[in-house]
């Protein structure tokens, strides 16, 4: 009964589920202008900002299957949106069907569509086994793509690179339609076509594609301004035109629009507040926004590179506008002083041409780079290259009495002196020279003279020590020598290895043995001690009667 009732709800799920132009016209809204997913680009607070200023549909980032799966926090973190984010396709990279379909089970409920991302040209996709990386496995597409459409709720999209060849690139296209694909986009460009060597998109494909395939079609390549989206599908007949990088540096582009990029900035950190992101996706947008007024105003970069907050970000775009106002209400007077290759004056939103890469490195060949000129300049001499790149940074830091003063060379080599030597050498030429003289150098930390001298002065004491006992005799001893147990037999019973031995002594018997017909003329408490080695111990002559009684006062 139960799995009766399961293949009654997977069949009304699956009559539920649209395809092909009708998914396009009533879930899609026969949106046109499309943002592209873009790794750690295309989140929430940008799609929104992106919906503000004429985007009629938007992707998520590309998100990796395999990790979307079995971490919850990265499925917490990434599929963020909210009712106002729609329609919504939630894009993965996958190279296995279940594992695919794992992830889009996950976000069915929350999306319009599902794609799989066929177009990654990057090495990371390369290393990991996905994106345009794939495209020549064309069964394994076939059982992911297929395996989706039997089992979501939502459709399966693609979004796939052309290949050299025009019939080879139809016939991709053909196939992921026959496997269950609902739409395509087709980006006009090869998988080598990336960073430097980008180059145009090829529209012509493009058209091919959409002519051979029956489901909608999707261009992307090209897109700068409003009339390229026009002018793009009129000449391919496609549905729709994405945007990426276009969209990055001007997200009012579908609207026509070229609004001055401190506006842009502005709106998109206020959504970024109501709908937090990691902070490096924020950076990265200020910079793709900002890209041409931070080549005017550089130390603005400065401040957005090592800003910690959203604040941090505000205060740089707040001070980039009073400079971009007062450079603007100049223009007006005269338009000759900001000379430029953009179509427009640098504080309005525009977008980023890539240099021809031949030209670029011939350029850069004769073009000495400005952190070069300043290595050269007196001004830094005797710095290293990141001291310099940190001073340039910082004009008020101070790297330490090194940076601030000139090396200077020692005065018996080219090597540079040690700053404390005494004798203004470096360390080889200052330790040859007090070895040779035995001489001292503090700022090396040689005290070759001071240790001779203190051995010299260590030798006559102990030989003036020595003259004095020969001196002394028998009779006098110290009671340094006392401890030897070899010259008295008084001194065998005063000096004791312990002073355990002493202590046991009590006073009456001392009393009584000092009493005697012949005592010791002095003795003293200190003189038992044999630390104290200065003091000189007088027996006197001392007789067998005496000495008898004081073995009985001391025992």
């Amino acid at each position: 009964m139960e799995e009766g009732k399961h293949e009654v709800k997977e069949e009304v799920d699956k009559a539920k589920k649209l395809s092909g132009f009708e998914f396009w016209r009533r879930t899609l809204n026969s949106a046109k202008y499309v943002v592209a997913p873009m790794v750690d680009a295309s989140e929430l607070a940008w799609r929104m900002l992106s919906r503000k200023y004429g985007a009629q549909l938007c992707y998520t980032p590309m998100f990796h299957s395999s990790v979307f799966v079995r971490d919850p926090n990265y499925r917490k973190e990434a599929m963020q949106t909210c009712p106002d984010d729609r329609p919504l396709i939630v894009q993965f990279c996958a190279n296995d069907p279940d594992t695919f379909l794992k992830a889009a089970q996950y976000v069915e409920n929350i999306c319009d569509a599902v794609d799989l991302n066929l177009g990654c040209p990057q090495t990371i996709a390369k290393r990991g086994h996905y994106g345009a990386f794939l495209e020549d496995e064309w069964d394994l597409l076939k059982k992911m793509v297929a395996l989706c459409h039997q089992k979501l709720k939502v459709p399966i999209t693609c979004k796939i690179r052309v290949f050299e060849s025009k019939e080879k690139t139809v016939m991709y296209a053909q196939m992921l339609e026959q496997a269950g694909c609902q739409l395509l986009t087709v980006h006009g460009r090869t998988k080598e076509q990336k960073g430097r060597f980008t180059g145009l998109a090829d529209w012509d494909i493009i058209k091919l594609v959409r002519e051979s395939v029956s489901i909608p079609v999707f261009a992307n390549g090209n897109i700068q301004y409003l009339p390229d989206v026009e002018r793009c599908i009129g000449q391919t007949g496609v549905q729709g035109v994405m945007s990426a990088e276009g969209n990055l540096h001007n997200p009012a582009l579908f609207n026509g629009e070229s609004p001055p990029i401190w506006k842009m900035a502005e709106d998109y950190l206020e959504l970024a507040e109501k709908y937090p992101c990691p902070l490096s996706y924020a950076r990265g947008h200020m910079f793709k926004m900002l890209h041409h007024s931070l080549n005017v105003h550089p130390d603005v970069r400065d401040i957005i590179a090592v800003g910690k907050t959203l604040e941090c970000f505000r205060l740089a775009t707040l001070k980039l506008k009073e400079r971009c106002l007062a450079d603007a209400e100049k223009y007006k007077e005269n338009p000759d002083l900001f000379p430029s290759e953009l179509p427009f004056p640098y504080w309005i939103c525009q977008p980023y041409v890539r240099p021809n890469p031949y030209i670029e490195d011939k350029e850069k060949k004769t073009v000495k780079r400005p952190l070069e000129e300043k290595l050269q300049s007196p001004e830094f001499a005797g710095l290293s290259k990141n001291k310099v790149k940190k001073l340039l940074r910082n004009p008020m830091k101070k790297l330490g009495r090194n940076s601030e003063e000139n090396y200077e060379k020692c005065v018996n080599c080219p090597n540079i002196r040690g700053r404390k030597c005494s004798y203004m050498m470096c360390k080889n030429c200052c330790k040859e020279k007090t070895f040779r003289e035995t001489l001292d150098c503090k700022g090396h930390r040689i005290v070759l003279h001071t240790k001779n001298s203190s051995k010299a002065a260590f030798d006559q004491k102990k030989r003036e020590m020595e003259e004095k006992k020969a001196e002394n005799g028998p009779n006098k001893m110290t009671t340094g020598n006392m401890c030897q147990h070899k010259e008295m037999d008084c001194t065998q019973r005063l000096c004791s290895d312990s002073e355990d031995k002493l202590g046991a002594v009590n006073s009456e018997n001392r009393l009584g043995a000092m009493n005697s017909e012949d005592t010791m003329e002095t003795v003293d408490s200190s003189d038992r001690n044999c630390g104290s080695g200065d003091i000189t111990l007088t027996c006197g002559d001392i007789t067998e009667t005496d000495d008898t009684s004081f073995k009985e006062g001391m025992s």
